[in-house]
Formats: C-alpha cells, sequence, structure tokens
C-alpha cells in the first residue's frame, strides 16, 4: 500500500514533501474510512470491509481521502468507481451484516406516555398495506429529537419514533404520518441507480401522497 500512498500523494502534491503515512484497516460498524494529519504523519483508516478490494478501488479512496484533507477537487472517475463498487450487491450485504453484528442499537419501548407505536403500526398495516407488513421492532427514542424524527434500520429491522411526538398536544395524525413514512421504508427498500443510493424513490414518493392527511401532518410538523 505505501508506493500507492505515495504515488496517490505525489498526484495531487507534486512539489510537497511527502508526510509519514499510517494506515490501518479497521473494524468499523460500517464502510467508514477517516484520514487524519498530525505531527507530519498521515494516519488513515480503511473500512476493514475494504481490506482486499481491488487496487483500482483502493487508490480511490485514497484519492478521495487526500484530496478532501487538502481540499483538492476530487476527480470524479474516482468517485463513481468507488461508488459503484461499494454500491454493489455482495458489498451490501456484507456491509448490512457488520452493522448487525457490531452496530448497537438502543431500543426503548413501543409503548409511550401516550402513544403505543406497535398499535399505531397494526392499525397503519391494515388500513394502507392489506395487513401485509411484518412488524420490525418498534421504539421510541430515548431522546426528543426535533432533528430525526424517526427513521427505519434495516440492519436491526427496527423502526425508531422521536419521542418528542409522545405528547398530548400532538394529534394522532402526526404520529400515524411519521410511522407510515417509515413503513413506507420496509414496502420500498433502497435501491441504487448510477452508484448512488434512492432512498425516496418514485414509487415512494407516490405512496406518501396517498396519505390522507398528509398536509394536515406537514403543517403540524412545522410547529415542533
Amino acid at each position: 500500500m505505501l508506493p500507492l500512498l505515495h504515488e496517490t500523494y505525489r498526484e495531487l502534491r507534486p512539489r510537497a514533501p511527502l508526510p509519514e503515512f499510517e494506515l490501518q484497516f479497521y473494524p468499523f460498524a460500517n464502510i467508514n474510512n477517516t484520514i487524519r494529519l498530525t505531527d507530519g504523519r498521515m494516519r488513515l483508516r480503511l473500512s476493514d470491509l475494504l481490506e482486499g478490494a481491488p487496487e483500482p478501488i483502493l487508490k480511490a479512496i485514497v484519492h478521495i481521502l487526500l484530496a478532501k484533507i487538502y481540499r483538492k477537487p476530487i476527480d470524479t472517475g474516482h468517485t463513481s468507481r468507488y461508488r459503484r463498487y461499494v454500491a454493489s450487491r455482495e458489498m451490501m450485504q456484507k456491509a448490512q451484516q457488520v452493522r448487525q453484528l457490531r452496530g448497537r442499537k438502543r431500543i426503548e419501548s413501543a409503548q409511550g406516555a401516550y402513544y403505543d407505536l406497535d398499535e399505531v403500526f397494526e392499525t397503519l398495516n391494515l388500513r394502507f398495506f392489506h395487513g401485509l407488513l411484518g412488524r420490525p421492532v418498534m421504539s421510541w427514542s430515548a431522546e426528543r429529537s426535533r432533528r430525526l424524527l424517526g427513521h427505519y434500520d434495516p440492519a436491526h429491522n427496527a423502526i425508531i419514533i422521536s419521542k418528542i411526538f409522545d405528547q398530548a398536544r400532538v394529534p394522532r395524525l402526526a404520529v400515524e404520518y411519521i410511522v407510515y413514512h417509515e413503513m413506507l421504508h420496509l414496502k420500498h427498500p433502497v435501491k441504487m441507480r448510477g452508484g448512488r443510493r434512492c432512498v425516496h424513490g418514485k414509487e415512494f414518493r407516490e405512496d406518501e401522497e396517498a396519505f390522507p392527511y398528509l398536509q394536515e401532518a406537514r403543517l403540524f410538523l412545522k410547529t415542533l
């Protein structure tokens, strides 16, 4: 790897002195890569899922990291090459397995002070999905987040809803809309298009627009 590091560095900074490089394949909980320059030493940590990747992929990763730390233009060829690789079916399956094994998911309870998420899920499942969706783990978040209102985690098969909705002033339609949105992720899994993750595709958006209280729910969300 050292010749590749030197070669890529020289392409970006042909006249600058070479730093001391330290590279480690690290057991992240996802396909993460980091870089840090400290006291003239360049430390790179690449996901251990990338150990054994073809040299062009490793070169692309190193180029992207070095370009970012030195604020250089990132070559689009390297970007697309790396995205295609990590978006491959094999890598996505490995990444999900790693998230299940290494990732930590804080699960609280589906039963809140005012709303029971299991009951909300089952009601929506019968009403909009003919009862065909398998219920994942339902849980209120630990904190009353205003930034992340809800999310579906496929690695842990869990829907987490912000506890900010579990209060008397929140209308049920708002809770149902947030849960419904996350349920659509069960129906419409993430797809890869051109090396990019498509989270809210056309079919997803069409189903979301079919929620009968969509506008009322969105208006309420603005008050949060």
